[in-house]
């Protein structure tokens, strides 16, 4: 499928229609040998073509509700659509009664006329990077289908991939938007967490979550961003990146690195550089205690045993066992630990702002390995965990220091591999700008 932005100039032209557009993603949805059962965990189509046709209508008359109208959109299975039951991946959730409202952030993208192709499949209460999920089944890569997705927003990066949507909206706690997006060569974007309002979404972590996009491009995420914060549905210029400064990490981030990320991450490098930004590498000290940090789970486990401790407790042997120990390590944290890891954290931000502020972004690797191989990860509890931690690492970062961040695909020969734009708290829109000035140097 073509990326928002071109579908969106072919519907205001009349050249395409949201109906024709609906009916192609639910005909890849459907498709008995293609990944729609695992990708999506509920459809209603009768529903997606009506709100297809009301789009269609309403440009005909010249009333379209914005250039987004008739684009087809998926929605992570942690967002309210209203009627339907909100099982954030879990089949702990599937008698939960229906959404009495859609959240907030459907809601406004509903307004701009988008048509909701239904839920996507993710990893179970949001609580890995991986995607895979024990209940729904896991998507298979687009690159390779034996390979995982990445998660959470496993299913909203897939929907793209395959053409059974346009966009797909996900949340990133620790990375769960940018994640699947490097690891499915597609670009995600994670807010500032306050930018998007998280009404009607089911909450991992209230510290940390954000409520953010997965497109094929830079443009077609700052269109649905718009559409998501409230603002006027428009992109920024792409920034040319002449004379611009950007930070490169070396702390931390580039520890354990696959030997294609590592070539492919340098590589985009010296393209960056040769379009004339001034690269400077730096060090931000306080992320190499961020192991310590977590070690009992951190804030995020801290947050999620408060979200699920009574549902825990009547009814654990419905979860899937890697969430539910991820979760019940908030239990191991000591008395005012909470307390002094929000503490900590608003100092290393701080701390880190010093450093970062005269930098149009901070580079980095999105994910240090490419994507394994599902049945690995499934049979190996040790391997699961220790690969999870490793597809977690970099993209924590901007969640931990409450950034706004970006995926890039790479150009590469073999599986995908993303770059990350981390830019300063509530600069969005000017990471966004940064960001397609990157693109358009790493494509040509």
């Amino acid at each position: 499928m073509e990326p928002v932005s071109v579908l969106a100039r072919r519907m205001a032209a009349g050249e395409l229609s949201g109906t024709a557009l609906a009916s192609a993603c639910l005909d890849r949805i459907l498709d008995g040998d293609g990944e729609g059962r695992r990708t999506f965990t509920m459809i209603d189509p009768d529903r997606s073509l009506a709100m297809a046709g009301l789009a269609d209508r309403m440009r005909a008359e010249g009333r379209a509700s914005s250039p987004l109208a008739g684009v087809p959109v998926s929605i992570k299975a942690l967002f309210d659509i209203q009627g339907k039951v909100t099982t954030a991946g879990a089949r702990v959730m599937e008698q939960a009664p229906p959404a009495r409202a859609d959240a907030e952030a459907v809601r406004r993208l509903r307004m701009a006329g988008m048509v909701v192709m239904g839920h996507t499949n993710m990893t179970e209460f949001a609580y890995s990077g991986l995607g895979l999920n024990p209940h729904y089944g896991t998507p298979g890569n687009p690159a390779d289908r034996s390979r995982i997705p990445g998660g959470s927003s496993s299913g909203a990066a897939v929907s793209v991939a395959d053409g059974m949507a346009a966009v797909g909206l996900g949340t990133d706690t620790g990375g769960s938007c940018r994640i699947p997006a490097a690891l499915c060569g597609l670009v995600g974007f994670k807010p500032t967490a306050r930018r998007v309002p998280r009404s009607g979404v089911f909450p991992l972590s209230h510290s940390f979550d954000s409520v953010g996009p997965i497109a094929r491009t830079v443009e077609c995420c700052a269109l649905v961003d718009a559409a998501l914060a409230g603002e006027p549905i428009a992109a920024p210029d792409a920034a040319p990146l002449s004379g611009l400064r950007f930070a490169v990490l070396e702390n931390y981030v580039t520890e354990d690195m696959d030997d294609a990320v590592a070539r492919a991450f340098e590589a985009s490098l010296r393209r960056i550089e040769a379009a004339g930004a001034r690269l400077t590498r730096i060090r931000l000290p306080d992320l190499d205690r961020l192991p310590e940090l977590n070690a009992r789970g951190g804030i995020v486990a801290a947050e999620a045993l408060e979200r699920h401790r009574e549902r825990l407790a009547r009814c654990e042997a419905g979860y899937d066992p890697r969430v539910a120990i991820r979760i019940r390590k908030g239990e191991t944290l000591r008395p005012g630990e909470y307390a002094s890891l929000l503490e900590a954290r608003l100092a290393m931000i701080g701390r880190a702002n010093g450093i970062t502020a005269d930098f149009a972004a901070v580079l980095m690797p999105t994910v240090p390995i490419i994507a394994p191989e599902t049945a690995a990860l499934e049979a190996d509890d040790a391997l699961f965990g220790a690969t999870n931690l490793l597809a977690l690492r970099n993209p924590t970062v901007a969640n931990f220091l409450d950034r706004c961040a970006i995926s890039l695909p790479l150009p590469v020969d073999g599986l995908p591999v993303g770059l990350t734009l981390m830019g300063e708290t509530l600069a969005d829109r000017d990471l966004l700008a940064f960001a397609r000035g990157v693109e358009r140097v790493l494509a040509a």
